[in-house]
């Protein structure tokens, strides 16, 4: 329910580490809210409307991309703190350690991307952004499997994709402070994906249905986009995600 992007870094990373040392009971007697409180900048877009980057170098492009990877782990903030709330009673503390981690770490690289942006003479709500990512969760939130499914295994899992020839094109421009904070994310995203990854086999496997057949199923019922390669398959294959789950769903 914290809004201000800073204020809600310090949030996540506070209820993680309170989580961590004991002090918040197991305790499941709120409703969850529909949508998180957000800021009123950056304006939300459908992916259709948004402004292309332009050409990769340029200043106008740098500060484009690293505005999109700054939103990206906003909202990943939310959406790893809707996975502890709206699921953890059901799913067990083990489950809420997972994902209060998870936020306390999308809530660092939000802070790192938002400093990169400042050091560029811009900051997060300067320029629009993409309204889809909190769509997946919206529409996966009565169902933690397909939740599972679609935003730790699919969403999270392409930026195991496409972060490392970011970080290679970062680096060719002589960006060693931006390559660093991209080797930074790759490394946590991984695990955040290994977490989704574990959850949802145990899921499946107490349903005995097999994990890739329950996950195809589902992407196919929940997600709206397509899984288009190529694929990061050594980072995924860390995280849990063989090619058994996505080698043939994808376009």
């Amino acid at each position: 329910m914290t809004g201000e992007p800073r204020a809600k870094c310090f949030a996540a990373r506070d209820v993680a580490r309170r989580w961590r040392r004991g002090e918040l009971a197991f305790a499941f007697d709120v409703a969850m809210p529909d949508r998180p409180a957000w800021p009123d900048r950056p304006e939300l877009l459908p992916p259709n409307r948004m402004p292309k980057r332009g050409k990769f170098g340029s200043e106008r492009a740098r500060i484009a991309l690293w505005h999109s990877l700054a939103h990206i782990e906003f909202v990943a903030i939310d959406l790893a703190l809707d996975m502890a709330g709206r699921f953890g009673g059901e799913m067990g503390e083990e489950f809420v350690s997972d994902f209060l981690s998870v936020a306390a770490d999308e809530a660092m690289h939000f802070a790192l991307l938002a400093r990169k942006l400042e050091s560029l003479g811009s900051h997060y709500g300067a320029l629009p952004a993409h309204a889809g990512l909190w769509e997946a969760a919206h529409e996966t939130r009565h169902d933690v499997a397909a939740r599972l499914a679609v935003v730790p295994m699919v969403l999270e899992a392409r930026g195991l994709d496409v972060t490392p020839a970011t970080l290679e094109r970062v680096e060719a421009a002589g960006d060693s402070g931006g390559a660093k904070i991209l080797a930074r994310i790759l490394d946590d995203e991984i695990r955040h994906v290994r977490f989704g990854t574990k959850h949802f086999v145990e899921i499946a496997e107490s349903l005995g249905n097999p994990p890739e057949t329950l996950w195809k199923h589902l992407v196919e019922t929940h997600f709206r986009g397509s899984l288009k390669p190529p694929f990061n398959d050594s980072a995924r294959l860390a995280a849990g995600l063989s090619r058994e789950f996505y080698a043939n769903v994808a376009s």
